[in-house]
């Protein structure tokens, strides 16, 4: 089968790998049927998730046809359209007893990071029947694939953790694909406004477009000012992170309210600076987290009843074969306007 593959910080390749097979008797085998590309993916890159090994199948998000079982599985058969999730739970352990999926001590995020991934004619999903979900009749690839990963990650680790309540002030930091979907979830808890930051002004039309009511160019404006104008001086009652880089959750902290709620959601590849000495007494609380993908089931619920429509996010589509190209203009995202890339097999 062919695969996109990782050989080292910078080098990616589609080429020829062995098929994906059965190796456990809760495994299935699944083809993809459409994937996409993750900000993680852009990460692994550029070398900042060193478990990530020459060798390895990228991915972690993708929609697709079971084609075999194993034994074990009790809930698939061959022919079934599911959606791969982007964290594999084995059901059993401490963590997902508690829900804690992210967590699993036999799962957690290993596609396309401790195990092959979903960038491939094929993929193995190991605990397949905790690890995956059936699509609803109605309900397309695209709006499916959504749910794999950024959906729950912005709803979990973004508005839940994040404590988001009706008539908040949430100001969310990168209007990328994470943070436009940030903003979709936030708004079925009524906030009284949603102020997103960029520096792209694509991504901030972007943002308009999917219900953020300010828009800032932290480029150009003064982003805190914005913030203290539209509070009274306050700060945001939620900020979220969804960028990744130090200088964004230090802004992420700064814009934060006395008593609000900073929820960090970007992956980090550095680290960033926790200034105590001037929030220590604001009463600040710090929230960060691996998606667990427990909130999947609803928001498949809110897409199926047409109550969240996630199909805008895709902005470029492409075969499966075009990985170099998908890949090129998603990293190039401020230039393209790319937010999310859908690769669909015989497209």
């Amino acid at each position: 089968m062919k695969a996109l593959v990782f050989h080292g910080p910078g080098k990616r390749s589609w080429e020829d790998v062995p098929a994906a097979t059965i190796q456990d008797s809760t495994d299935a085998v699944v083809r993809v049927d459409a994937v996409t590309i993750c900000g993680t993916d852009l990460h692994i890159l550029g070398g900042d998730v060193p478990e990530v090994t020459d060798g390895r199948i990228l991915g972690h998000e993708a929609v697709g046809t079971v084609v075999e079982v194993g034994d074990g599985v009790q809930t698939l058969a061959p022919g079934d359209r599911v959606l791969v999730s982007c964290i594999t739970a084995c059901g059993t352990c401490r963590f997902c007893r508690e829900s804690r999926y992210g967590q699993c001590l036999g799962g957690g995020w290993i596609l396309g990071h401790l195990i092959d991934g979903t960038q491939a004619e094929l993929v193995r999903v190991p605990y397949a029947d905790n690890s995956t979900h059936r699509i609803p009749d109605g309900v397309s690839d695209e709006q499916m694939l959504m749910l794999a990963d950024i959906l729950p990650t912005s709803y979990e680790v973004g508005v839940l953790n994040g404590r988001l309540r009706p008539a908040d002030v949430v100001v969310i930091i990168g209007a990328g694909p994470i943070g436009l979907a940030a903003i979709l979830a936030a708004r079925l808890f009524s906030p009284s406004r949603i102020v997103a930051v960029d520096l792209a002004d694509s991504r901030l039309d972007a943002a308009k477009a999917f219900g953020a009511n300010i828009v800032v160019n932290s480029g150009r404006d003064d982003v805190a000012t914005v913030v203290r104008d539209l509070t009274g001086g306050l700060g945001a009652d939620v900020t979220m992170e969804a960028v990744g880089y130090p200088e964004t959750f230090e802004q992420a902290v700064a814009l934060a309210r006395p008593c609000g709620h900073v929820a960090n959601i970007g992956v980090h590849g550095k680290p960033a600076t926790l200034h105590l000495e001037d929030i220590w007494i604001k009463n600040l609380t710090i929230t960060t987290g691996l998606v667990d993908t427990y909130s999947t089931p609803t928001l498949i619920g809110l897409v199926s009843s047409g109550q969240l429509d996630t199909s805008p996010m895709i902005t470029h589509r492409f075969a499966l074969d075009e990985f170099e190209q998908a890949y090129d203009v998603f990293s190039r995202a401020g230039e393209t306007g790319a937010l999310k890339v859908l690769l669909t097999a015989g497209s």
